[in-house]
């Protein structure tokens, strides 16, 4: 046998050898992932997640074990008992499981998680997530300001956090890029996990906003959202989703949406886990980085003036390129606009 045939050959074999690990790899893997409250249909954050779980399953026909919290005390037991079926990679959904991800994460430095919206953890098996909510939030706000006849517009909000104060400012700026008078109506839902899951005050919310001229409500509220989307269809006025592109839950009233891209976030942990690409530490993304962005389709596109459409991508060009700086409400708990 020559040296170049015997080369040959032990290239061959060592090739064979990596690709056999490879697959024996993607074979161990087993993910899991823990809703928050609201569950895993609720049309917005937690169903985003879902999306990326069900694209991660069809392309790769591995099953991923999966628990939706009905109360707070459930996520870190959840967790610990997915862990004890085999569980390698675990994704938690939402800021309220950082006590618990961390606990978890301690003890069991073998299996590689991942959180969305959490960005101040410090764990070497640990992903966070972090979403340029705000500059989404913006883009909408422009487009509420197109299409208000009012002059005046609303926001209901979820649980009362920094994070959907975030939200909420980034609208107000939007708008007031547009129109610095208009007036914008804000409301919480609660200051508990069950400010997500209670569309009956998001309607009553949104209608108080209406009575007031709110012609345009944006909400971020997890499935209570889906009481603000029906109130103003059922007003005859529009709405704006979140998180998921809701433009088809009440077609011809939904504005648009702000997506929340945290169905990438979902298929990206337990694809790179699969392929062995994981790495610990906080990814960030905005308009850049494809992480938020507004809807567009055949539900809303009768909706969306070509005028507001140019102003809306204008200011996503001027969002990425550094010329429009939007307020993170987060950095400072103040609202500038």
């Amino acid at each position: 046998m020559t040296f170049f045939a015997f080369f040959q050959r032990t290239m061959l074999v060592l090739l064979m050898l990596i690709v056999g690990a490879c697959n024996a790899y993607a074979d161990e893997i087993k993910p899991a992932v823990i809703y928050d409250l609201g569950g895993k249909f609720d049309k917005s954050f937690n169903q985003g997640v879902w999306d990326g779980v069900q694209r991660f399953t069809a392309e790769t026909g591995i099953k991923v074990m999966e628990f939706e919290v009905t109360n707070e005390t459930q996520r870190e037991q959840a967790m610990r008992r997915m862990i004890a079926r085999g569980a390698t990679v675990v994704l938690g959904v939402g800021f309220a499981q950082a006590d618990a991800i961390a606990a978890v994460a301690k003890d069991h430095p073998e299996v590689q998680f991942s959180i969305i919206d959490v960005s101040w953890l410090d764990a070497p098996n640990l992903r966070q997530y972090a979403f340029k909510e705000h500059e989404g939030s913006y883009l909408v706000g422009i487009a509420a300001a197109h299409a208000t006849q009012t002059g005046k517009v609303g926001f209901v909000g979820g649980m009362d956090i920094a994070l959907i104060r975030k939200f909420a400012c980034g609208y107000v700026g939007g708008a007031k890029s547009v129109n610095p008078d208009i007036a914008v109506y804000q409301n919480m839902t609660g200051t508990t996990g069950a400010a997500w899951n209670d569309p009956a005050k998001g309607r009553e919310l949104t209608q108080s906003q209406i009575d007031r001229g709110a012609d345009v409500v944006y909400q971020a509220a997890g499935n209570t959202g889906i009481g603000v989307i029906q109130a103003a269809s059922d007003a005859g006025k529009l709405s704006i989703g979140v998180d998921s592109n809701q433009n088809g839950i009440a077609p011809g009233s939904v504005l648009t949406s702000m997506l929340k891209r945290v169905d990438v976030a979902a298929y990206d942990t337990f694809m790179d886990a699969k392929e062995g690409r994981f790495t610990a530490g906080v990814q960030s993304l905005g308009l850049a980085e494809g992480g938020v962005d507004w809807a567009l389709d055949s539900h809303n596109a009768h909706l969306i003036t070509p005028e507001m459409k140019a102003a809306v991508e204008a200011a996503r060009r001027d969002i990425i390129a550094g010329k429009i700086k939007v307020h993170n409400y987060e950095s400072d708990s103040a609202c500038p606009y």
